[in-house]
């Protein structure tokens, strides 16, 4: 996703010209419309073209809201889809969605058209970011998957970011824009024959023989003498024997302990996402040139997931999350200390704040999924981005707080990063404990016990050693 910044000047103005929208999530423009600001009729979509100015100015805030209300549908969607179809059906078939009707956007003729297609869109582009996560998560070693969901998804994400103030700067006409945008994903399609199902999906559906043949392939293409027999078939005749356990989403709330877990998950994904989405769309208000701005802002996502792989590899994960939330957060109180006119220091401190927001939103996806098993894995890490779509869709409405006083959003974010960093330190740890197959399993993971309400069977059965793991 990529995140579209908010001005909070009233009426569509700003200071040194007329202020210009590219509603594909190109940011605001500050340059000067017209001979003096060299932009001339390249201009082709300002915010007036669909009233988007006086009384109709709170239309810009509600469509990046809009398209998160989307994106939070999706998170919930993808999630049981996925579970039900596969990995690799369901990825494929929410890139075309997101593909499509980017492209039917370029057809708009109204605000209204627009924001619908926008809220679809966002359905389908979390759906495959989701997805395409869980697929590398569930076919990758631990050592790759690390590098796979930090260095690998992260970075280049990261670097769409940086690209993206560029193509906005190039190209001013908006659908334009927004097909420049939207052709590479018609580059996605031979991967169709490159890209595997899960092999752990798979197994976890009984359908054992295909499993085999994409384990066998694997082994070969990395130079893997693999066991002739990698399943046995007595056991199999077994497992197909008994009854194939169904899953809903409820089952994210079957004992104490995983309601616990998931509830927490919820939170840090939600608060997380506020402060990241709110950095990203307050980086127009900051002094400065917008489209430097935004290219600053991605670039420092660049060394965040680098850090985030390193402290990965060797560190606990409830450990490391806290402690860059705890900076990231403290940084941004830091703000409030800073004379107006030391305007590159705050810029400075911003940066260093997202740094440590985005470190830990990256490693979001490695802890939740570590922490649930294959058959509900992609529901949860559904279910939690879900709860973070609900922080990005109030994450515009923090910036325009800062209308009212420019230091109430970073005390707001900064305030509430500290305390889900907190929250985290009460996580069961997952470093160096392998990925849970089933419900049963998980329910062996050391949780906290929450009050002195007497342990229910359920809980005995799950855990007879109830620890808290605080500090």
């Amino acid at each position: 996703m990529r995140p579209v910044p908010i001005r909070t000047e009233p009426a569509g103005w700003r200071k040194g010209g007329q202020r210009t929208w590219h509603p594909s999530g190109a940011p605001w423009s500050g340059a000067r419309v017209g001979p003096a600001g060299g932009l001339g009729s390249r201009c082709m979509l300002s915010c007036w073209q669909w009233n988007l100015v006086c009384e109709d100015d709170w239309k810009t805030p509600l469509t990046t809201s809009l398209f998160f209300v989307g994106v939070l549908c999706g998170s919930f969607v993808s999630g049981q889809l996925s579970d039900r179809f596969g990995r690799k059906k369901v990825l494929f078939a929410t890139m075309a969605v997101q593909t499509g009707f980017s492209f039917v956007q370029i057809f708009s003729t109204s605000w209204e058209m627009f924001t619908v297609l926008f809220v679809i869109v966002g359905m389908g582009q979390i759906s495959n970011y989701v997805v395409a996560f869980i697929l590398g998560t569930e076919i990758l070693s631990k050592s790759v998957r690390i590098i796979f969901s930090t260095l690998g998804v992260c970075t280049f994400f990261a670097i769409g970011y940086m690209v993206l103030p560029l193509f906005a700067y190039f190209i001013r006409d908006w659908r334009m824009l927004l097909l420049a945008l939207t052709l590479p994903g018609v580059l996605c399609v031979p991967l169709w024959w490159f890209i595997p199902e899960s092999p752990r999906w798979l197994i976890s559906q009984r359908r054992f023989e295909e499993a085999e043949q994409i384990i066998q392939k694997a082994a070969k293409m990395n130079n893997i003498v693999a066991p002739a027999v990698i399943f046995n078939h007595l056991e199999l005749q077994e497992l197909n024997s008994l009854k194939q356990q169904k899953v809903f989403i409820l089952d994210l709330f079957k004992t104490r302990n995983i309601a616990t877990i998931t509830v927490m998950s919820v939170m840090l994904w939600m608060l997380t996402s506020v402060g990241y989405f709110a950095l990203s769309l307050n980086v127009p208000n900051l002094h400065g040139d917008v489209y430097l701005n935004c290219f600053l802002s991605g670039l420092i996502e660049v060394p965040a997931y680098f850090t985030a792989w390193l402290l990965l590899r060797t560190l606990p994960r409830r450990y490391i999350i806290a402690g860059v939330l705890f900076w990231g957060g403290g940084v941004l109180l830091l703000i409030q200390v800073v004379p107006k006119d030391y305007s590159s220091v705050s810029i400075a401190l911003v940066m260093l704040g997202k740094f440590g927001v985005t470190s830990a939103f990256s490693m979001l996806y490695v802890f939740t999924a570590e922490l649930y098993p294959t058959l509900v894995r992609n529901m949860a890490v559904g279910t939690a981005s879900m709860a973070s779509r609900v922080g990005s869709i109030i994450a515009p409405y923090f910036v325009y707080l800062g209308a009212y006083n420019r230091l109430l959003p970073y005390i707001l974010m900064g305030s509430l990063t500290v305390l889900i960093g907190i929250i985290t330190l009460f996580f069961p740890e997952s470093f160096g404990v392998a990925l849970p197959e089933s419900l049963d399993q998980m329910q062996k993971v050391r949780g906290f016990r929450c009050g002195k309400k007497p342990a229910t069977s359920a809980d005995r059965e799950e855990n007879p050693k109830v620890l808290i793991t605080a500090f």
